[in-house]
């Protein structure tokens, strides 16, 4: 675990220095301003980690809104300053590459001889390994460079910064409500357009407010669905901090009930009294256990990562000695749980967990460790539908993924 924490800490440490490097060190002169950069971004370095220690165990939460903000802005400034080393090695080499061909020709027209290729390889124009270095030895190329890095600078800023501020308005506006027909092969004519609202990852948390519930629980009653379907990571906090921000939940309608399964979270907000909780707020916790609707199964098992809390998914108790001839929808918060799913026949299987990546391009992430990261996938044979969710992890910021709430209505084949 120490060796974890240390290893955090350095990626930390190594990605502001690069930061620094960049955005201040270069562009800057030496002197007073590259000195209160340093200190700068020594503050925003320990920032990151006082913010992810200090919101998960309840203190210093008043870290949540400018470290979580940091952390995007961050993550977007790597992420467009790395894109930009190509064309900035491309442009040094081209400045050195110049820089040399004036010198051989002057040398050369000192002595009346005519440049040739040979001639420019033999000085060794293509040979320098430090471009900086070279351009640093005039005036000329010390302007150049600090042109080019206060260019490169600017840019990485402005477009971070634009990036994260769309992010932000698109995580905080509001789950948008998406629609998609999953026909069923062995599901009864009767139960044809059966509408199931699968919401996942709402995470109420101390940047979510008290409108966050209310507004998905109006966008869920809006559909008028027939099941609710609550994929877990509801909560980022203890019931004694979020219980008032929960309460709009008890307001959901459908036909034949709203439930519930853990997702990850809810083990480090202390599960059993929020399952208590949701039980008390009208949603029925499906704990490894299934029941029958009107001829279609119903199934829920718990989170993956519940085997670390003595609350351990049970795959053979939800859907194991069950009638085959009907067909069966597991609730199951990670997408990758179908691989444990798969041998008992699951029909569909409806996730969260992934967040559609939240912020591209970390999607390209999430997909190494989940098998569908949004939408509709089959994982070992069985169909999976992942949904967004519909609030957001850490930072308030979502790109390219927008927060959803899907209505899945099933169909007879």
């Amino acid at each position: 675990m120490l060796a974890f924490v240390a290893l955090v800490f350095l990626v930390i440490g190594l990605i502001h220095f690069y930061l620094y490097k960049r955005l201040l060190r270069d562009p800057l002169r030496p002197g007073r301003a590259q000195q209160v950069g340093a200190v700068v971004a020594t503050g925003l370095g320990l920032l990151l980690p006082a913010t992810l220690i200090g919101t998960r165990t309840g203190h210093l939460e008043w870290l949540a809104w400018p470290g979580y903000l940091w952390l995007a802005l961050m993550f977007y400034l790597l992420v467009v300053l790395i894109l930009l080393e190509i064309p900035r090695a491309a442009v040094l080499l081209s400045w050195r590459t110049a820089s040399r061909t004036k010198e051989v020709a002057r040398n050369k027209t000192d002595g009346s001889q005519s440049v040739t290729e040979s001639d420019i390889s033999e000085t060794g124009l293509l040979e320098s390994p430090d471009p900086l270095a070279e351009a640093a030895n005039d005036d000329d190329g010390v302007a150049r460079r600090l042109v080019l890095a206060r260019g490169m600078a600017i840019f990485a800023g402005l477009t971070a910064a634009g990036i994260t501020g769309y992010g932000m308005k698109t995580a905080l506006g509001g789950p948008q409500l998406d629609r998609v027909s999953i026909p069923l092969a062995k599901l009864p004519r009767g139960m044809d357009q059966t509408r199931l609202a699968v919401v996942s990852d709402i995470h109420l948390g101390p940047l979510t407010g008290t409108r966050h519930a209310g507004r998905i629980v109006d966008l869920i009653n809006s559909v008028q669905a027939d099941i609710v379907c609550v994929v877990g990571d509801l909560v980022d906090g203890s019931v004694a901090e979020l219980g008032r921000f929960a309460a709009p939940l008890a307001d959901i309608e459908s036909r034949y009930g709203a439930f519930f399964v853990t997702g990850n979270h809810e083990y480090y907000s202390g599960f059993e009294p929020w399952l208590e909780e949701v039980t008390r707020l009208g949603m029925r916790p499906l704990r490894n256990e299934r029941l029958e609707i009107n001829g279609l199964d119903l199934a829920g098992v718990n989170d993956l990562g519940g085997a670390q809390h003595g609350d351990a998914p049970d795959f053979g108790k939800a859907l194991g000695d069950r009638d085959t001839s009907r067909p069966v929808v597991l609730m199951a918060h990670q997408p990758a749980a179908a691989h444990q799913a798969a041998p008992y026949g699951v029909d569909l299987q409806v996730s969260g967990h992934t967040h559609g990546g939240q912020m591209a391009p970390f999607n390209l992430l999430v997909k190494l460790e989940q098998p569908v990261v949004s939408g509709y996938g089959k994982v070992d044979g069985v169909p999976v539908y992942v949904t967004n969710g519909a609030g957001f992890w850490g930072p308030p910021v979502r790109v390219g993924a927008p927060p959803q709430v899907t209505v899945v209505e099933l169909r007879t084949a």
